[in-house]
Parts: structure tokens; sequence; C-alpha cells
């Protein structure tokens, strides 16, 4: 009884944290974000024009369409459904317990995690649908106002308090227009891209048994020391990633891998080896790669001569965005206008959504309006990330980096390179990992202790 007793209270105690940080974080969602007319907008490679012949700014809600031109219009409504068509992954709350503990939401710890997520799905969205694709319904979405949402999160306060006393949860209730999501008449290569839109969604659900999922990223984080609750910042994700991905069982799966960089160098060999290292030696075809690097952009503060890099970075259609932040807050930077990053805030608690249902709905993994933020308040400690489907594609894209880490540096040493070879031949331990009870090798142990007491912590 006493156990029971200490469970209740963990979880009323969990549904005030969860509606505590929707009163905290609410104000991202209702306030505008201004844009310039008078500079190109990027987001993950893309650019937009917004440019009119009347100065000042645009806001990307809808609201001030009418006092531009239709061409201009039409930008805009381009970019906004090329962001909102980016998978959104945020705090969840009322999803199945996390194994070893109590915990049924990641409110107030698992921002780093959520970001990495949207990281990899960025990866997987290039994957399987190409940066091309965006989703048909994206233009469809409910941008609410400020009204709404403070009310919305005054009822969730009063309604989860009321749910932790009679031990009943909130309904669910699907609308009409989610329901009819695939019904509606579309050719069969739409079809087929709803399907992987939904299916690349259905592998970051919020249970035990998704792919990428919470549960699975923190399994994988307890063999660096890391258990729910704690902090994780983003060379730990990185890590928990790429075992993530190399652990995972669905077929579709089979042709990525995923490598990061070790102390800010990229081994060709490696990437490439790791691009080649299809099980079923009859397999000619190559695997895809995302190439994460964990790097530091200064000291204590982020130093402002890698401005330049990074938005050049993130003028690169083959980059996934980078995981990263201001201090005890972690972001998914996609894109930058003049100097300020274009990011997704994993920052709002939503109700848990069950991804194993026919037509589950799909507005929630989708964020309504882009934020900005000075480059300067960035924290220095992030994950950059790339995508090459073919061992071509990575060949290429090294030099393309390679030169733009030269031309940007200011400084003796790059920020990362890229190396030709293999790790070993630098006397470092090469990270084939098949040991069954050990998914992390003992130097990749230490190297993420390391990185586990230098990052920032993220709240």
């Amino acid at each position: 009884m006493e156990a029971t007793g200490t469970d209740e209270v963990e979880k009323i105690k969990s549904k005030f944290m969860s509606a505590w940080h929707n009163m905290k974080y609410s104000w991202v969602l209702k306030t505008k974000t201004y844009f310039s007319r008078n500079s190109p907008v990027f987001l993950l490679g893309k650019c937009y024009h917004f440019k009119s012949d009347e100065s000042g700014e645009l806001s990307t809600d809808g609201s001030n369409f009418e006092k531009i031109n239709m061409e201009i219009s039409g930008n805009v409504d381009e970019f906004r459904k090329d962001f909102i068509s980016r998978i959104w992954l945020t705090y969840r709350e009322e999803f199945p317990q996390i194994k070893g503990s109590a915990l049924t939401t990641d409110c107030g710890w698992g921002c780093t995690l959520r970001t990495g997520q949207m990281l990899l799905a960025q990866g997987l969205m290039l994957h399987f649908l190409g940066r091309a694709w965006v989703w048909p319904d994206a233009l469809d979405m409910e941008n609410s106002d400020s009204e709404s949402w403070t009310t919305h999160t005054v009822k969730k306060l009063t309604a989860s308090f009321e749910a932790s006393l009679t031990a009943e949860r909130e309904p669910k209730i699907l609308s009409n227009h989610h329901q009819g999501t695939l019904k509606r008449n579309c050719g069969d290569n739409e079809m087929r891209n709803e399907v992987y839109h939904r299916k690349i969604i259905s592998w970051f659900g919020d249970s035990p048994l998704a792919a990428f999922g919470l549960h699975q990223l923190i399994e994988y984080g307890k063999k660096s020391g890391k258990i729910a609750g704690d902090w994780y910042g983003p060379a730990v994700v990185a890590h928990i990633l790429r075992k993530a991905v190399e652990e995972a069982r669905d077929p579709e799966l089979q042709g990525v891998t995923v490598y990061v960089a070790q102390d800010c160098t990229v081994y060709s060999s490696d990437v490439i080896d790791r691009q080649c290292s299809f099980m079923d030696s009859e397999k000619t075809d190559t695997k895809a790669v995302i190439i994460l690097v964990p790097v530091r952009l200064g000291g204590e503060r982020t130093n402002m001569d890698y401005l330049e890099f990074v938005k050049g970075i993130l003028s690169l259609e083959y980059c996934v965005g980078i995981i990263g932040g201001k201090p005890k807050q972690s972001y998914y930077f996609a894109g930058f206008q003049d100097d300020s990053l274009i990011y997704m805030d994993p920052h709002y608690c939503q109700s848990f959504v069950d991804v194993s249902i026919k037509d589950f709905p799909l507005e929630s993994f989708h964020c309504p309006s882009p934020k900005k933020m000075s480059f300067k308040k960035m924290d220095p400690s992030c994950t950059i990330g790339f995508y090459c489907r073919t061992v071509q594609d990575f060949e290429k894209a090294s030099e393309e980096i390679t030169k733009m880490l030269k031309s940007s540096s200011k400084e003796k040493y790059p920020l990362f390179t890229f190396v030709k070879g293999h790790s070993r031949d630098y006397d470092f331990a090469s990270s084939p990992l098949r040991e069954e009870n050990d998914l992390f090798s003992e130097d990749e142990k230490k190297r993420l202790k390391r990185f586990s007491t230098e990052e920032f912590v993220l709240l």
C-alpha cells in the first residue's frame, strides 16, 4: 500500500510538472515570429525570398499576407509548407511507464533527446521521401492564437488534477479531418509518401517497441551511465542515436547507418566501411549514412567567428540540422535569416499519441510556426548532422564541407576535419561493436563520460 501511495504521489507530481511546463513554455507557441522581407531565408538547404518593394517585416502566421503581392505570398506559403512538413517531437505526458522508473513524461529533462529525434527524423525523411517532399495538409494546420493557448493550458492544469484524483485519463478525440487523412483521393505516389510519412513518425512513438522512441533511447543511454530523468548533452545523444539505428530491426531501416565523428574528426574509410557493411553478401547497394559531428563553437560562449560556417552548413541540402540550443534549453536548429537561427522547440508538453492505431492524428507532430534566436545566444556545445545517400555523395560532401571549413576558419585549426583512412591508422581504437551484452566499447564509454561532464545542463 505504501508503494502504491508513493506511485500516486509521483503521478500527481508528474501531472503538475507537465502543466507547469505548459504554462512556462506556451508563450513560445503563441508569439509571432517576424522575418525580414529584404533577406533570404534558408531552411535545411532551401532558400526562400520574401523581397518586395515595401520595407518592414513579415509574419509567418499569414496575418499580413494581404499587404504583399501574390508572388511574395506564394514564397511565404512555400516556406511555411516546407517548415511545417518537418517532424516536430516535443515533451509528452501519460505515455507507458519507462522501464526502471515511475516516469510517464519527459517534461523537464528530455529536450535534447527530442531534438536528437528531430534531427534523425529529418535524415529519414531525406532517405525515404526526399528533400522536395512536403506534407499536403501542412497549410491546413490551425495557428492558435494566444487566448486559445492560454485557455488550453489552464484547462489542462485543471483536468490533470481532476484526473489524478479520479484515476481517469483525459479523453482523446480524433477530428474528422485526421480520421480521413488517408481516405482522400490521391495518386499512388502521394499515397506511398503518406505511408512513409506515418511510418517515420511511428518509429519515434513514445512506446517501448518504437525503434527510436524515448523508451529505446533511454535503454541505450543506460550503457553510458544515463537513466530516465537525467540530462543529456548533444554528443551523448549522437552516440545514442547511432546505437539505436544500429540495433533497429525493421527491414526498411537496414539501408541506413549512422557515423559519429571521433574527437572532431571524420575518418573517411570508416564512413565508407559503414556504408558498405551489408551483412548479406549478395547485396551490391551501399547504405545511406547520417554523419553526426559533436563540436564546440567556442569556450564558455559561442564564438561569433563560427557564424558564417554554421550558416553555410544550414544552407546545404544534405544538412539534417543541428542539435543545440541555448544554456539550459535544447533546440533543433534547421535554418537561418541574417544572424538569427530558425529552430523548433521541444519544450511544449503534449499528450501521448498511440502511433500504433490506424490513422493516428498527425497534427501534434508538426510545428505550426518557426521561431528565431540570435546566433550569439547559442550554447557552444552542439552536434551537426549530414545525410549522404551514396559513397559518391559522401565524397562530394566531404570535399565541399572541407572547403567551407577552410574558408570560414580564422583560427589555426578548423572546427572539425575529414581525414582519409581509418581511425585505427591514427592509433585510435576502432569501434565495430558486436558484443550482445555491451553496446558501447570501453573507448566509447570513456568518451561518453567525458562528454557528460563537459556539456551544459539541459532543462
